[in-house]
């Protein structure tokens, strides 16, 4: 198993480590539920060093990643972020990303379950003057979320972060550590992802730690964070999207522009723009019942869908859950039956779960 720079910080904090992605990561803590609602209330920091991280430069940069990826490349400015896909030639999602561009190259962040496959996919693709470094070793990855975020790490840097827009990102330093952040997140809340060189994780994560202990910052494992990030409807790659399912029916339409210049797998999504079967929906228990991934979703006694993650919401205190549902039965306001554990428990598809400035 790979270590997180962090590593040892974690076990002095008593967290509970388990496998996650080749990584050995934190879960939990104290407790998923109390570490949630610190995000949600307060502030927490994440260890999610096990990203992966891959520069590409030369002059046709930019180029090849519009070839390679589903949202528009040309549309950044230097110093910006954008949420992109690539898909494989049938129009499948090989992974979701994040692209940022810097003055002279661009880095994409991959999930770690993907990192080889998205590694090896861009390789394989290459054209000259494009260059392809892996750099996922070189950096350590924190995150920073919750409403008492910006006030914490403001303390430690000298440029204004209330001018730091979302998706935008600074290159400044902590402590004389060279980082890059960046106003992203995967929350819901106002955040801020942190990009620093490895070997010099540990400090950033302590002094961080040292500056929100009155704001009542906790350390957040990977429960938490799948607990906030369905609160919000953010897809996790491996459950909710993967490479069987297409972008628009996994509600992602708005970042696949299919106006721009031929790219991997646009062929295949003009076609499937027009066929879809089925849709991702949100759905809340309006019976007490937890759903799971892999639950299948009633209409009457017909079945319509199927479970792709769900859990019991730390702000709601009801199951909540994502989950592919045939159209025409996929509006907001249907009921519809979860089975659960042979049970069938009442759901209704909803908008949102929780709302977020």
């Amino acid at each position: 198993m790979k270590k997180s720079p962090l590593y040892e910080n974690h076990l002095a904090l008593n967290a509970k480590m388990l496998p996650f992605a080749g990584y050995e990561m934190p879960i939990q803590y104290e407790g998923i539920v109390s570490e949630h609602l610190a995000v949600r209330t307060a502030a927490g920091l994440f260890d999610v060093s096990h990203m992966g991280e891959i520069c590409i430069s030369g002059k046709n940069a930019e180029y090849f990643l519009n070839k390679m990826t589903i949202n528009d490349v040309s549309k950044l400015s230097v110093d910006q972020a954008q949420y992109t896909a690539i898909c494989n030639g049938k129009g499948g999602i090989i992974d979701d990303l994040i692209l940022y561009k810097y003055e002279n190259h661009f880095m994409v962040v991959t999930n770690a379950s993907n990192h080889e496959k998205d590694l090896a996919w861009l390789k394989s693709h290459i054209m000259n003057h494009v260059k392809i470094e892996d750099k996922s070793e070189a950096f350590g990855l924190i995150a920073l979320q919750g409403p008492k975020s910006r006030d914490i790490l403001q303390k430690s840097v000298l440029r204004d972060l209330s001018r730091l827009k979302f998706y935008h990102f600074i290159e400044t330093e902590i402590e004389d550590i060279p980082v890059t952040i960046a106003r992203t997140g995967y929350t819901g809340e106002l955040g801020f992802e942190l990009y620093i060189p490895s070997e010099k994780t540990c400090i950033i994560w302590e002094k961080l730690l040292e500056l929100g202990q009155a704001d009542g910052i906790k350390p957040i494992g990977l429960g938490a964070r799948d607990t906030l990030r369905l609160e919000m409807k953010y897809c996790l790659y491996g459950n909710d999207i993967n490479e069987e399912t297409n972008p628009f029916e996994a509600g992602l339409a708005w970042i696949t522009k299919l106006d721009k210049d031929d790219f991997v797998g646009k062929e295949s999504l003009l076609k499937a723009k027009s066929n879809i079967s089925r849709k991702l929906v949100s759905f809340i228990m309006t019976e007490r019942a937890i759903p799971r991934q892999g639950n299948v979703i009633y209409l009457d006694n017909e079945v319509v869908g199927e479970v792709t993650s769900g859990t019991q919401s730390p702000s709601l205190q009801k199951g909540i859950g994502l989950g592919y549902v045939n159209i025409p039965y996929h509006k907001f306001g249907q009921t519809l039956e979860i089975d659960i554990r042979g049970k069938r428990k009442k759901a209704e598809i909803v908008k949102a779960f929780i709302s977020k400035n």
